[in-house]
């Protein structure tokens, strides 16, 4: 299985090649030769009588035609665009038939010429057509062939009359195999030969027995020291570290394998198994060490969150699995060589799939019970995405073990090996992404200090989204389909897709990104340098600064899409139909948000607020930290967002503390007793607000005798502040000088009281009974109605106070 993967991809390696050396230097397609070859392949597809090896390479061939024809399509494109824009400056000639005769020939030289250059590119798009069919006739017959033999009912392996031709099958393959190395042995010069190359022969055995023996036992004991260490490249170096559990082994059965093949004992049937060696010991060695990785006793290093006993178990199926799959790959080599029968195949092949199913169902109910995988769900250690997927894999796996045998035995063999074996390939590719996933991580902690899980960075999210890809052709591969199926979704994709009459192909969609991304980063340059090196040298405000270090930035960006939009090949005309669809939908679904978006458009020109600004919106103070064309965001004073639509900000009613100016005015209110000297208190005030620093004298501050109020005087601080930002600090300051200013001078600031009086005081139980004043007064407060009168001093019938709010 794994060789004719290995086949494929050198095959298709070989195709490109010659796909690249097919073209001259010009360009030019010989159309002669392809109509022949044309006609021979479609000859060969309506007999249907070729092989599907045979196909395979007619396809190959007839989409290196295709390539060709589609890379024709471009011949004169720059000559084509010239002509058509020289064609478009002319314009259509008028309906009278009126125009200058100079203009008219032109116009007629200008068309014959662009006849003249479509001719090859309409000839290219013609045989392109017919190519691009022959695949796909080619396709659906090897599509429908590859069904027809999976659905294919054979001999059941259940059936005892089968089982003794197909044992002497599979022992004569051994008998003719060790027949052979018999016969090689017994001939002398081939004897003479070995004993020439005794030496080397000895040197690698002796080397490839130590690497193979000894091989695994170093990486273990280096993986080993470096277990439980917690430092920033640990897990980088035990990762890199534990590869040699595969190299070092490798190395020796390569090894072996030269020695065994300098020997010359081995005839053509040893041969051809000695060459799958290496291949078989890749597998083995490979996923033995990706059951170790996957599930290593350290918590640190298993990739997959089992219980301990768990990840043993899984460990030993996994390994187990490795083993059924190079068994099978044996006797599929050993079925290429002596041709076994359909019976003969199905049932030597039944017990090595019906093992395997066993294991796939063990690993899968290991992974549906264990409670650890669970628990790591709940802790939340691992993404929630992939316990799903390692879910689904697991109850897949058990579906797969239990039909796959099911199916074999009833005698769809192929349909039971093609579900069986690709299941085992997905589980060791998820497997695969799951640990380079954790590699990955441990690298990037290596880089910047940080674990990817407490890190808050999207690239471990891309990497693992890379990983990701990069596994989907692999596992269609898996799945059963051909490299010609990956070959050709390629090309469709580098065929493009048809917008109006401009054909979009990948490097226009590459050509708009790298021209956008170029686009982005000098707006950014020039905002960056605009706001660190230009602007704080000249006299605009900060507001100001920003609004145009934000336009610019808007119309940067506006800028290089259009520039993206047209080097990608797309002509905005075409564009007009789409925007006026749009519109309408604009107009109905999305009108808050363009509302907001021009609004945001008017802040930023018109600038009655600025970040930096302190506002009042809606009954909200704060200070203006940014403005988006959607919104703006307000700090307020207990230091929280406030996002406000700025829709509001341009048709409500908003108060702007600081718009061009910090100056603000401070109002400090002072009440003073009756019998006051008013032009006293008026003195003391005013000195109090002329000695602060934050003072204006010009205006000079002003003392506000207000008025009469219930019980005292009402006079007000009012004076001009250099910083409105910082009124409170003044408020509070003046506060403590007024209170420590008006008791030097004696006046006393009154606190609202009142005095209770009596109007029955006879119809209290115990009125003729002496009682202390305050207490009686305190009784008759809560029990009988009374008159109240203001005072402005305390008098002897005083019973407290209350809030003066």
């Amino acid at each position: 299985m794994a060789f004719g993967w290995l086949r494929a991809a050198l095959l298709a390696l070989l195709l490109s090649c010659a796909a690249a050396f097919a073209q001259d230097e010009g360009g030019a397609v010989d159309y002669e030769l392809w109509s022949d070859r044309a006609a021979e392949a479609q000859e060969l597809v309506e007999r249907g009588e070729a092989s599907n090896q045979a196909l395979e390479v007619l396809r190959a061939d007839i989409a290196t035609w295709r390539e060709r024809f589609l890379a024709a399509q471009n011949v004169n494109s720059a000559r084509i665009a010239t002509l058509q824009a020289q064609i478009d400056a002319l314009g259509e000639a008028p309906e009278s038939g009126a125009e200058p005769p100079e203009i008219y020939d032109r116009r007629q030289q200008l068309r014959e010429q662009m006849r003249e250059l479509m001719v090859p590119v309409r000839r290219a798009e013609e045989a392109f057509t017919l190519a691009d069919g022959i695949v796909a006739e080619i396709d659906a017959i090897i599509r429908d062939r590859q069904t027809e033999e999976m659905l294919e009912l054979g001999p059941s392996p259940l059936n005892p009359t089968l089982w003794r031709p197909a044992v002497s099958d599979l022992a004569g393959s051994v008998a003719r195999s060790v027949g052979e190395f018999r016969e090689r042995l017994a001939e002398p010069a081939l004897r003479a030969e070995a004993r020439a190359n005794l030496l080397p022969i000895l040197g690698l055995t002796g080397f490839a027995l130590l690497l193979m023996v000894r091989g695994r036992r170093w990486t273990h004991l280096g993986v080993d020291m470096l277990r439980g260490d917690r430092s920033r490249g640990s897990g980088v170096f035990r990762f890199l570290l534990s590869l040699g559990q595969i190299v070092l082994p490798l190395l020796g059965i390569f090894a072996l394998a030269e020695a065994l093949e300098m020997t010359g004992l081995f005839g053509t049937r040893l041969t051809l198994l000695l060459e799958q060696i290496p291949i078989w010991a890749v597998i083995l060695l490979g996923t033995q060490w990706l059951a170790d990785q996957a599930f290593n006793e350290d918590d640190d290093v298993a990739a997959v969150p089992l219980d301990p006993g768990d990840r043993r178990e899984a460990r030993t199926y996994a390994r187990a699995l490795s083993v059924l799959i190079v068994m099978r790959s044996i006797l599929a080599a050993l079925t290429d060589i002596d041709e076994y029968g359909p019976a003969t195949t199905a049932v030597v092949g039944f017990p090595l799939l019906l093992l395997a199913g066993i294991s796939l169902v063990q690993l899968g109910r290991i992974r549906t019970r264990s409670a650890a995988a669970e628990a790591s769900v709940e802790a939340g250690e691992t993404t929630l995405f992939r316990q799903r997927v390692a879910t689904l894999l697991s109850r897949g796996a058990i579906l797969v073990g239990v039909a796959a045998p099911v199916l074999a035995a009833i005698g769809y063999r192929n349909l039971g090996e093609a579900l069986v074996y690709p299941a085992v390939a997905t589980l060791a590719l998820f497997g695969m992404v799951v640990v380079l996933q954790g590699f990955f991580n441990s690298l990037y902690k290596l880089t910047t200090g940080v674990s990817a899980a407490e890190s808050d960075s999207l690239v471990p999210v891309l990497v693992g989204f890379v990983l990701t890809l990069a596994a989907v052709p692999a596992l269609a591969l898996v799945w059963g389909a051909r490299l010609a199926d990956l070959t050709e979704i390629w090309a469709r994709f580098q065929e493009g897709l048809m917008l109006g009459e401009a054909r979009i192909r990948p490097g226009d969609f590459i050509a708009v990104i790298l021209v956008f991304m170029l686009g982005f980063v000098i707006t950014r340059l020039v905002q960056g340098a605009l706001r660190s090196s230009v602007l704080p040298r000249t006299r605009i405000d900060p507001g100001g600064q920003t609004a145009i270090v934000s336009g610019l930035g808007y119309v940067g960006i506006a800028i290089a899409g259009v520039a993206a939009i047209t080097a990608g090949g797309l002509d905005l005309s075409s564009l007009a139909i789409v925007a006026g669809a749009l519109s309408v939908g604009i107009g109905f679904g999305l009108r808050t948000v363009v509302e907001n978006f021009v609004s945001g458009i008017l802040l930023l020109i018109e600038r009655p607020i600025s970040e930096g600004d302190w506002i009042e919106v809606g009954g909200t103070h704060g200070i203006v930290k940014d403005i988006a064309v959607r919104a703006t965001r307000i700090e307020t004073f207990d230091r929280f967002d406030v996002i406000v639509p700025n829709a509001d900000l341009i048709s409500g009613v908003v108060r702007n503390y600081t718009r061009g100016n910090v100056l603000g005015r401070v109002v400090v209110p002072v009440k003073v007793a009756y019998g006051t000297d008013t032009r006293k208190v008026e003195s003391i005030l005013l000195n109090i607000a002329r000695t602060h620093d934050m003072v204006l004298m010009n205006p000079e501050p002003y003392i506000y005798f207000k008025g009469f109020d219930e019980g005292v005087l009402e006079f007000e601080i009012r004076a001009i502040l250099r910083d409105v930002n910082v009124i409170l600090d003044v408020i509070t300051d003046m506060n403590h000088s007024v209170i420590a200013r008006l008791a030097e001078e004696g006046i006393e600031i009154p606190f609202p009281q009142r005095d209770l009086w009596l109007r029955n005081p006879e119809t209290l139980p115990g009125a003729g009974q002496p009682r202390p004043k305050r207490a009686a007064a305190s009784s008759a407060e809560g029990t009988a109605a009374g008159a109240a009168r203001p005072r402005g001093d305390r008098p002897e019938s005083y019973s407290g106070q209350e809030d003066p709010e």
